[in-house]
């Protein structure tokens, strides 16, 4: 391993001070006991920890922030890219250059002075380049699509160690056609290399309104407000992102007092048009509000419409993408995810389609999906067994799951995260890039991981 130490590269070993905080990240469910970690802070030392696997014949993966860790991991080579956190805005370009350690929260303050807006989902502290490498499913992504579709450049290091600078009309230097490493990149995940910058572009974003409505949900039955909400998103135009979710919450004093031991069924939205009052005007007649933050608000408020959790913890989670939304079929996985179920459970369903369902030259698949079912639950087993069985409620309207919001389910498959006919292509593409599999700590896409 010398060969690859230098004075200034930070590489550490088991036992090593700082070793266990390096590794620190926001999923704790899942422990990553490597052999080696090297704490990057340039494309140069990520070239470094690739070479080292390969020479080594080491699994090699990558954290960020650690929020979409597949499952726990023995062994290998980890690289954290959290120190490179450099955010660079063109603002004539309508662009922003982040590297692989920024958070969104980063580029939504670097991006706000000049009117524009990452195109960022609900969580500020998550990765902006992993979650861009999974599609980026965002706040506004009926408007605008997947983050994913507005990226204009990579740089990547590949398996032989070969820093690259990709883009759609990349012709690989006589190497390959990169363009096609391009197209795979986005939404093949971590699964043909390491990712050092994006170029990503921005939206100018003038107003945005915004916010949830939240009902007690042993007040008003969260199946009949499921169904209003069903009915009403085939009303509102394409460029109106919602979601609507069922959380029971703990009696904690984390939560605010009218929260606290409730099943909390809200919806979420948010639209950067000027009607938004009166598009919503129809929710209100769910019933009785128990909370009610919708208003205008500047782009850097735009976290408090979830409000996700922004304290590590431990969780277990998969998706479902539905041709349609079966409200009866939606009830049954309600009723096991619920305040009765032994243990707690967090359910979203988001609102798909509008620019979401473009075609676009990258690997994002599942475009014709109409909503998008997400679960999450405890990492135990009977935890997640249940959390499968409400899954199942809704397996005759499935085609497929989310790569970004599958947190441990299936091991390492790539089952169901694509089409067959993407799941080829990017295995086509493993083969050249990656073909003794250095990589395989994710999703797998080779063509032996397909279930």
């Amino acid at each position: 391993m010398q060969d690859f130490i230098t004075p200034d590269r930070l590489v550490l070993v088991p036992g090593d001070p700082g070793f266990e905080d390096e590794l620190a990240g926001f999923q704790t469910g899942f422990a990553q006991r490597p052999d080696v970690v090297f704490a990057a802070r340039s494309a140069d030392d990520v070239a470094a920890a690739v070479a080292y696997a390969a020479s080594e014949g080491l699994p090699v993966g990558a954290q960020a922030t650690g929020h979409g860790l597949p499952d726990a991991s023995e062994g290998g080579v980890l690289i954290t890219t959290k120190r490179m956190d450099r955010v660079t805005v063109d603002a004539g370009a309508r662009a922003v250059r982040v590297q692989a350690g920024v958070r969104w929260s980063q580029v939504v303050a670097a991006a706000e002075p000049y009117g524009l807006a990452p195109l960022n989902g609900s969580a500020p502290g998550v990765g902006a380049v992993a979650y861009t490498l999974g599609g980026g499913l965002g706040i506004l992504a009926r408007e605008f699509g997947y983050a994913a579709d507005h990226v204009r450049s990579l740089d990547v290091v590949t398996a032989d160690g070969r820093l690259r600078h990709v883009t759609p009309d990349s012709d690989g230097s006589g190497d390959g056609d990169d363009s096609e490493l391009f197209w795979g990149l986005l939404g093949g995940g971590a699964n043909l290399g390491v990712v050092t910058e994006l170029e990503i572009g921005l939206v100018p974003v003038a107003r945005l309104y915004g916010g949830s409505l939240a009902f007690d949900g042993r007040v008003v039955d969260p199946v009949a407000a499921l169904r209003a909400y069903e009915r009403w998103t085939a009303t509102v135009p394409d460029g109106l992102t919602s979601s609507f979710a069922a959380v029971p919450c703990p009696d904690v004093p984390a939560l605010p007092p009218h929260l606290r031991g409730r099943y909390v069924v809200s919806v979420r939205v948010a639209y950067t048009g000027a009607d938004g009052e009166r598009l919503v005007a129809p929710l209100r007649g769910i019933g009785p509000v128990l909370a009610d933050s919708l208003r205008e608000m500047p782009y850097a408020d735009s976290r408090t419409i979830h409000s996700d959790p922004d304290f590590p913890h431990a969780y277990y989670g998969d998706s479902a993408v539905l041709s349609r939304l079966d409200v009866a079929a939606v009830g049954e996985l309600l009723a096991l995810t619920g305040p009765d179920a032994p243990s707690m459970y967090v359910v979203q369903i988001n609102h798909l389609g509008g620019a979401l369902a473009e075609p676009r030259p990258n690997a994002v698949p599942h475009r014709e999906g109409r909503f998008l079912v997400r679960v999450l639950g405890g990492v135990d087993g009977p935890a997640r067994e249940r959390l499968h069985r409400a899954l199942a409620a809704v397996e005759p309207w499935t085609i497929g799951r989310a790569l970004n919001f599958a947190y441990g389910a299936g091991g390492r498959t790539a089952a169901g995260l694509y089409d067959p006919g993407t799941q080829l292509r990017l295995a086509g593409l493993k083969s050249v890039y990656d073909p003794a599999n250095l990589f395989r700590r994710n999703y797998d896409v080779s063509v032996s991981s397909r279930a």
